[in-house]
């Protein structure tokens, strides 16, 4: 079953969030991570609840927003919601106080803040929404989770409008952590982030939710069309898996007019999807994404709205593409990799 987008909101390390042409300016950035330009929080909520919120909250509530704003949506039928980590930041402030005060005299606020349902439920409080409301936190694929759900939701009743999207964030301690593991690299720009032959990519962070709905409207451009998940498979696998996905859905290589294709900058962890990209979809065009919002668990969400503009507007942005062939953007398909272990699809079309 199709799902319409409705509206969109996202919040990244470029300025997504604004009416300026789509990446028109993209933001150059020296070290190892990317993280979010962030809007005027107090022009989408009010002062007095923002000041307790944690930048991620801000983060995502903000993103629900603008989506719900530009579907003229006060409140949807459900939200869900897609975080690999979720409300990092609180978690750790709260952990570190235990241990301060010895387990005594904690202040509940950080604890309420630190669980993963955080963000939706925040959200739902706002807009006073007692519909349907999930979080899921499958790690890379919490993103592809919360939209087969919506799918689900939307099969039974496809008149509902749901908001649906992802949200994860870059901590000091997060970040000290995973960097302990070998997988980020500070010695080049983020522009430059797949001229260079190396392995290590660069660590990001984002929200962007979407207002779904299964009843298509006149001013509808772009639908979701399908999704699926391939866990660490072998070149083989994937080649055979993608070739699958597109026949099940009465397509071949030659019908995708643009790939994006999520690989990291990581020469090692690559490897498949760029020899994918390459072999199969010789005729299509062919773009790339994350030296713009670097490397993180729901990244698929900021592939999926960068190509939801790509497809209203016709156009890829220069910063994007890797090879156009200048063909009208009729059906879309996302290859996302989150370091050669998590792979995912996701096809869009032209309503």
């Amino acid at each position: 079953m199709a799902m319409y987008i409705k509206g969109m909101g996202c919040i990244s390390p470029q300025k997504t969030w604004d009416d300026s042409p789509l990446l028109s300016q993209p933001f150059l950035n020296e070290g190892d991570k990317l993280t979010c330009y962030e809007p005027d929080y107090a022009k989408y909520i009010e002062p007095k609840v923002l000041r307790r919120m944690s930048r991620i909250i801000k983060m995502g509530v903000t993103a629900g927003m603008m989506a719900l704003k530009q579907a003229g949506l006060d409140v949807p039928n459900g939200i869900i919601t897609g975080t690999a980590y979720g409300c990092l930041d609180d978690t750790g402030i709260f952990l570190n106080k235990m241990i301060e005060n010895s387990e005594q005299a904690l202040n509940p606020t950080p604890f309420i803040q630190s669980t993963h349902n955080t963000i939706g439920s925040q959200i739902a409080l706002l807009l006073q929404c007692q519909g349907y409301n999930q979080t899921y936190t499958q790690g890379a694929f919490s993103f592809e989770n919360a939209l087969l759900d919506a799918r689900l939701e939307l099969t039974d009743f496809p008149s509902q409008s749901l908001l649906v999207g992802a949200v994860d964030e870059i901590t000091a301690v997060s970040h000290a952590i995973l960097r302990r593991f070998d997988i980020y690299r500070d010695d080049i720009n983020n522009l430059n982030l797949f001229t260079a032959n190396q392995n290590g990519t660069l660590h990001g962070e984002g929200a962007a939710y979407f207002v779904l709905s299964g009843f298509r409207a006149p001013t509808d451009r772009v639908c979701l069309e399908a999704i699926k998940m391939v866990y660490n498979p072998t070149y083989d696998d994937l080649r055979d898996e993608i070739l699958s996905f597109l026949n099940r859905n009465g397509l071949g290589a030659d019908d995708i007019d643009f790939i994006l294709v999520g690989k990291s900058g990581d020469k090692k962890r690559d490897v498949n999807t760029e020899l994918i990209s390459t072999s199969y979809f010789a005729s299509s065009s062919v773009g790339v994404f994350k030296h713009l919002s670097g490397e993180y668990p729901t990244a698929s969400a900021f592939a999926l709205w960068l190509s939801a503009k790509i497809m209203a507007e016709n156009h890829i942005p220069d910063v994007v593409v890797v090879r156009n062939e200048y063909r009208p953007m009729k059906r879309l398909l996302i290859l996302n990799s989150y370091f050669g272990r998590h792979h995912s699809l996701i096809l869009l079309r032209e309503c």
